[in-house]
């Protein structure tokens, strides 16, 4: 089933995420529908705040594109990126490194807005999967930043909190206009 994405100025978009104790059939169906809607809304990740269920939860898959590449590192051996995916991470644990790049990020949350963020070049990435089995991997590339960007989502942090003071200054209209937007929505359907 297809899921609404909220948008910015929804207040579960600032909600730190519940950790999630089991996988039960209910999430097995949240992580099914997160899938889809991501398909839907032509998406590389989305986090379950996203739809409005603020838990530790997103769902991650990066193959189609082919203009941004991503690097994996399992067990200190170089992987295919694409052989992850899609990936689902629950409570997921990050620990970055390296140098800070700027690349341009979008969200979902924010339809048609786009600016660069900067960001650790690596993560390395502790999470459980949909089976409930525990994973481990170092990212990079564009993964690396998608999951950045997601497992920011989870703790209520928003890409527009990690752009520069110029860019953020420059997108202002369309970030207030799109919280308007969003705070008219909500009070009509009460």
């Amino acid at each position: 089933m297809i899921l609404e994405v909220v948008t910015y100025g929804h207040p579960v978009l600032r909600q730190n995420g519940a950790e999630i104790a089991e996988i039960t059939p209910g999430l097995e169906e949240l992580i099914a529908d997160m899938f889809e809607t991501m398909e839907d809304y032509h998406g590389i990740g989305l986090a379950a705040q996203q739809v409005a269920h603020p838990i530790r939860l997103t769902v991650i898959d990066i193959r189609g594109v082919t203009d941004r590449p991503s690097t994996l590192e399992i067990n200190g051996e170089e992987a295919d990126p694409t052989s992850i995916m899609p990936l689902v991470l629950i409570n997921p644990e990050l620990e970055t490194e390296g140098d800070f790049e700027a690349a341009p990020e979008g969200c979902l949350s924010f339809p048609d807005i786009f600016g660069d963020v900067i960001r650790p070049g690596f993560v390395k990435v502790k999470a459980m999967n949909e089976r409930g089995e525990s994973i481990e991997f170092k990212a990079g590339g564009l993964l690396g930043r998608c999951i950045q960007h997601e497992v920011d989502h989870l703790k209520g942090i928003l890409f527009i909190d990690r752009m520069d003071r110029e860019t953020k200054e420059k997108l202002k209209p369309d970030f207030e206009a799109l919280a308007e937007e969003t705070r008219q929505f909500l009070n009509e359907v009460g």
